[in-house]
């Protein structure tokens, strides 16, 4: 008996915490990339290096309820980029029968974690680690991690590297949720120092109008 209340208290510690065995059942890609959406979001401590690449959104009704991201673990004392993409999980409302995976431009280096999901809701707003430019001769990681607040108000923290520090959060989204994301990204190079992901911005899109009888 014993054991099977420890199993269950395990069971609801992993839902609450937002981690699930579901996984995205299709990429979208570019599919949804005209999707309407109602306003950008954005946090003011992203890094300088590489460009603006492309968006990706979620289909039309769906919405952002999980994350996963691409990490480089440390590499004792060779060049580390720490994170290299975030992918989000979109579905419809609550029906998570059926998701799609966004992710944007993603750089080369580490490996995608497990998704982590809101045990209700959607994603609303966002907080990045970030450490700051490290000079000439520095090894400049930019982006380290990534907190999501849910609309059912958990915190979900993705299992990056611990260098910077966090900064803002960013504004909540005002109706609805996040629906797609567009990344910065300094492209490989060629030996140097590389920083790979420096930034990255959120749509959100409003929930459509109830039309009354």
């Amino acid at each position: 008996m014993g054991y099977l209340m420890y199993a269950a208290v395990a069971v609801l510690a992993l839902v609450a915490s937002g981690w699930c065995k579901e996984e995205p059942v299709e990429r979208a890609g570019l599919k949804f990339s005209s999707r309407k959406y109602s306003s950008v979001i954005n946090v003011p401590n992203g890094e300088q290096f590489g460009n603006w690449t492309w968006p990706e959104m979620c289909p039309d009704k769906f919405y952002a309820v999980g994350f996963s991201v691409r990490v480089e673990s440390n590499q004792y004392g060779l060049d580390d980029t720490a994170l290299n993409g975030v992918r989000l999980i979109c579905a419809r409302d609550e029906d998570r029968s059926f998701l799609y995976s966004i992710e944007s431009h993603v750089g080369f280096y580490g490996e995608w974690s497990q998704p982590q999901y809101c045990p209700r809701g959607v994603l609303e707003s966002f907080q990045l680690r970030v450490e700051p430019h490290q000079g000439l001769f520095g090894d400049d990681t930019a982006v380290n991690n990534i907190r999501f607040r849910c609309s059912s108000h958990p915190v979900l923290e993705g299992p990056g590297t611990g260098w910077g520090e966090y900064g803002l959060w960013s504004p909540v989204c005002p109706s609805g949720g996040i629906c797609g994301l567009e990344s910065k990204v300094e492209e490989y190079q060629q030996g140097l120092d590389d920083s790979s992901l420096n930034d990255v911005r959120f749509y959100c899109c409003d929930r459509p109008q109830q039309v009354s009888d």
